[in-house]
């Protein structure tokens, strides 16, 4: 458009050139094939357009916002009308407590009251997108800064109406993910009558008063001690298990041989190790009295 501009202004100069006294009328010829130049080059200009990946060109000619939209690429449009760029990709908006971590500076959790009257303060992340064939309307219901107008304030809102249902003691332990789908539900349900698309909610954080997280830790600590008491006790009792086992072994193998080993029995059983010993290397002579313990003598000299 601008040289379109130059192109104009550039012929009426040549035209007030030729009025003027020579040398300079004879330039003004060429300064109208200049002029016709530029004329045409910033029509060429203006009527292509080129989006860049991830964007979609919105239309709007006269402050009227056409229906069909740009894809990325090259596109021929009417030089007159103006294209607004949209951001199709995922985009991320973070609500979080930690200075300067989230879009806008500064603390800004989200602080809620629980169904038991408490302040619970979240930390959230939300994955959305533009819906391409919506934004259109976006750009003529919103405009642009369609984020700061619905994103954070619907986000914000739901999550707030939601917590109520919720204590505080289970917004931070057994209900988390229970929130977190409640929740993802109602915002994803405003976001395409909006047309945007909620990709993802992630709850990053929930902070609990200090007393109640105090609380919370003591009674999970308590439960743990019980588990662990309960695994030593039930240690303790596989322990006492197999002591009894073993102990009832020992009874039945002494049962069993009282009944089956005899007198006679024994001293066979006596004969035999005698045997054996004097025939080893180290026991040369054996004495064997009317006394029940024989009498070894080594047959080694020094």
């Amino acid at each position: 458009m601008i040289l379109i501009i130059l192109g104009v202004i550039a012929f009426f100069a040549s035209l007030t050139l030729r009025k003027m006294e020579q040398p300079l009328p004879r330039y003004s010829g060429v300064l109208r094939f200049v002029a016709l130049g530029l004329v045409v080059l910033g029509f060429l200009t203006a009527c292509v357009k080129q989006i860049d990946a991830g964007q979609i060109g919105v239309l709007s000619l006269f402050g009227k916002v056409q229906n069909s939209v740009l894809q990325s690429g090259l596109n021929i449009v009417n030089p007159l009308a103006e294209v607004a760029e949209v951001d199709v990709k995922t985009q991320n908006y973070t609500m979080s407590g930690v200075n300067d971590e989230g879009q806008k500076s500064g603390d800004d959790a989200i602080r809620v009251l629980t169904a038991d009257g408490l302040e619970v303060i979240i930390d959230l992340s939300v994955l959305y997108r533009v819906l391409g064939s919506q934004a259109p309307n976006i750009i003529r219901e919103t405009g642009l800064d369609f984020r700061d107008k619905i994103v954070r304030p619907i986000t914000r809102t739901r999550i707030r109406d939601n917590a109520v249902y919720f204590t505080a003691i289970d917004l931070y332990s057994t209900k988390r993910d229970q929130f977190q789908t409640r929740i993802f539900t109602t915002i994803d349900a405003d976001f395409k009558k909006r047309g945007l698309v909620l990709e993802q909610l992630l709850v990053r954080n929930i902070t609990l008063p200090a007393n109640v997280k105090t609380s919370i830790e003591e009674k999970i600590k308590a439960e743990q001690d019980a588990q662990k008491m309960e695994f030593v006790l039930q240690k303790e009792k596989q322990e006492a298990e197999r002591k009894r086992v073993e102990a009832q072994g020992i009874a039945d193998y002494q049962r069993i041989i009282n009944i089956g080993l005899t007198d006679n029995q024994l001293q066979y059983e006596q004969i035999k190790a005698l045997k054996e010993i004097a025939t080893s290397a180290n026991a040369k002579v054996v004495i064997m009295g009317n006394s029940k313990t024989p009498i070894i003598i080594d047959g080694k000299g020094n």
